[in-house]
C-alpha cells in the first residue's frame, strides 16, 4: 500500500481553508479518484514539537492507494481538473510525498488489544 501525502507548511503568511478541504475538495478527490482510493486522511496542525512552538505544517492530507500504479491511473485522467481546486482553500503550495506503508496498526478499545498489523507491500521494491 502506498500513502500520498499532501503536506501544507505554517508560516505567518499561510492561509487554509478546512471546512473547504473537508467538506468540498476531499470529496471531489474521492469522485474523481474513485475506488482506486481506499483511505483518507484530513490531519489540522496544533502545535510544534516542543509546548508554544507553531506547527510545522498548517494541514496535512493523506490518500491511501494499493500501488503508486494505481494512484497515477486513477489521478492522471483529472490531473487538470484537481490541480484547479487548491487556490479555493490555500495560498500555501503543498509538499508532496509519496511512501510504501510499512506498518499500520490500529488500538481499539480498553483492552489496549491491537487490530490490524503489519502490512508489507511484496509487490513493491
Amino acid at each position: 500500500m502506498v500513502k500520498v501525502s499532501l503536506l501544507f507548511a505554517n508560516s505567518e503568511s499561510s492561509e487554509f481553508n478546512m471546512d473547504y478541504y473537508c467538506n468540498r475538495h476531499i470529496p471531489f478527490l474521492q469522485k474523481k479518484l474513485g475506488t482506486a482510493c481506499r483511505r483518507v486522511t484530513v490531519e489540522e496542525g496544533l502545535v510544534g514539537a516542543s509546548p508554544g512552538l507553531p506547527p510545522t505544517f498548517v494541514a496535512m492530507g493523506h490518500l491511501y492507494f494499493k500501488s503508486v500504479e494505481s494512484f497515477q491511473a486513477a489521478f492522471d485522467p483529472h490531473a487538470a481538473a484537481i490541480m484547479e481546486d487548491p487556490p479555493d482553500y490555500s495560498n500555501v503550495q503543498p509538499t508532496i510525498q509519496i511512501s510504501a506503508v510499512k506498518i499500520h496498526r490500529t488500538r481499539t478499545g480498553s483492552s489496549g488489544r491491537t487490530r490490524g498489523g503489519m502490512s508489507q507491500d511484496k509487490t513493491q521494491p
